[in-house]
């Protein structure tokens, strides 16, 4: 499938690296000659240098023969322009990296429904969402939703004494059975990821990955030794986008919450949207004021500049003054790694929330979600299984299923199936998979 991507920024440098990966015919358009060479040189994709709204340049890469346009530049309007463009020459399927709101709103005149796109994507909105999630539980490093919400995949560090330290699969399955629906999908240890098997053994320092019903998440922690939690209050240091949506997030589910920002003018702004949180004019990065303002008995701390090397400096300077769970946000993905080595307690980014979002469109067979992970290459996706399934009615053991990918759940109209070999897939299951990169070609074809 011939995929023109329009920006090779993080989102669009991520997105070619992906899709190119699995051998997908991809055209990246960058209007840096420096960033265009970059990314030809690191990745197998043709590059087109110029102004990606450009019917000549769309021509160039032969948008005509794509099915795909993925308009990821930082330009909402460039990303606009080139999918109104790309439609009048045919493609298929447009998306769009939106973030002012005007653009995406319900009965805007510019809204997705009335401008013909497929999708639009706010990487800002959907990073709140997450961040509001890890806040809530102070254990996980990562918090994906599945099946409309009903099923959840997260990531934790396993404590020194957790139950489930020294145990295997096989143990924790046989004692989980009844009344638990957990599945591990992933382990990650010294630096390596492994896609476990019955007999691996889950130890203390160990980051786990786990599926789970949503209803049974909050019974998870105590199992990797933390103690259970309820999120009351929470300061977000810097006012951008992302910050705000949070503040939104928070006020709507009666959470106490402090904003401070350097800028003046933006937290008049935001103290006028947000008529249940205290904004204060102050720098995230002055340690006698987060000590002032009492960082050290708050529920959660989030770091949410538009400067990495802020977010990281002010995460540093709060964990040090005693906040609890602490959340920076991330741009670079390359900052992505150096989180959890300096002992922050998660991360959050707008770009790879981006590209989870963009990914389910870019998917053969019926995807419904698809989750990319901080810090390590796998990912979770949501499949459908239709009657041409190859995979449809054959017992799990009887499919050839790469090594590198485990069958996590299976959603049976109302029922969360732990899966067993003699499980047979149903035309109308949902499944959900959890595989490495080089695995997801091959799955993909089982569900095609």
């Amino acid at each position: 499938m011939r995929v023109v991507v329009l920006g090779a920024g993080e989102v669009g440098f991520h997105l070619a690296e992906r899709l190119s990966r699995e051998n997908q015919d991809v055209v990246i358009i960058e209007s840096d000659p420096e960033r265009a060479d970059f990314a030809s040189q690191q990745l197998d994709v043709l590059t087109v240098v110029g102004n990606g709204a450009s019917l000549s340049i769309l021509e160039k890469a032969r948008v005509k023969d794509a099915r795909m346009l993925l308009a990821v530049t930082s330009r909402d309007e460039v990303n606009l322009i080139a999918c109104l463009a790309a439609k009048r020459l045919g493609v298929e399927y447009t998306v769009a990296r939106i973030s002012n709101p005007e653009y995406y709103s319900r009965g805007s005149v510019l809204s997705r429904e009335q401008m013909g796109i497929d999708l639009m994507v706010n990487p800002e909105r959907e990073c709140a969402r997450e961040t509001f999630q890890l806040l809530k539980t102070p254990a996980f490093t990562d918090v994906s939703d599945f099946a409309d919400g009903r099923v959840q995949l997260i990531g934790l560090k396993v404590k020194e004494g957790a139950p489930v330290a020294g145990r295997t699969i096989a143990d924790l399955r046989a004692e989980f059975t009844r009344g638990y629906h957990y599945v591990t999908t992933a382990i990650r240890r010294d630096g390596e990821t492994h896609i476990p098997t019955a007999e691996s053994t889950i130890e203390a320092g160990d980051q786990i990955y786990l599926l789970a019903p949503t209803s049974e998440i909050p019974d998870v922690p105590p199992l990797a030794g933390y103690d259970r939690f309820q999120l009351k209050r929470v300061m977000i240091a810097g006012g951008s986008q992302e910050g705000l949506f949070l503040a939104e997030l928070l006020e709507d589910n009666g959470i106490g919450c402090t904003i401070l920002d350097r800028d003046r003018r933006r937290c008049l702004q935001l103290a006028e949207h947000l008529p249940r949180s205290l904004v204060l004019h102050a720098d995230a990065t002055d340690l006698e004021l987060l000590e002032m303002e009492g960082v050290s008995g708050i529920d959660g701390f989030v770091a949410a500049t538009g400067n990495d090397e802020t977010n990281l400096l002010s995460s540093l300077l709060a964990k040090q003054a005693g906040a609890q769970n602490v959340i920076s946000l991330i741009h670079k993905f390359e900052y992505m790694r150096l989180v959890p080595r300096v002992g922050i307690d998660a991360s959050v980014s707008p770009r790879i929330s981006a590209v989870n979002a963009i990914l389910r469109y870019v998917r053969r067979g019926r995807v419904m979600t698809i989750a990319s992970l901080t810090g390590i290459d796998a990912e979770a996706i949501e499949y459908g299984v239709e009657e041409h399934s190859p995979i449809a009615h054959h017992a799990l053991r009887d499919v050839h299923f790469p090594k590198q990918g485990v069958v996590g759940t299976i959603l049976r109209g109302d029922e969360i199936i732990l899966p067993r070999g003699q499980d047979v897939l149903l035309p109308g299951d949902d499944v959900i998979v959890f595989a490495m990169p080089e695995a997801i070609p091959e799955i993909e074809k089982l569900f095609a």
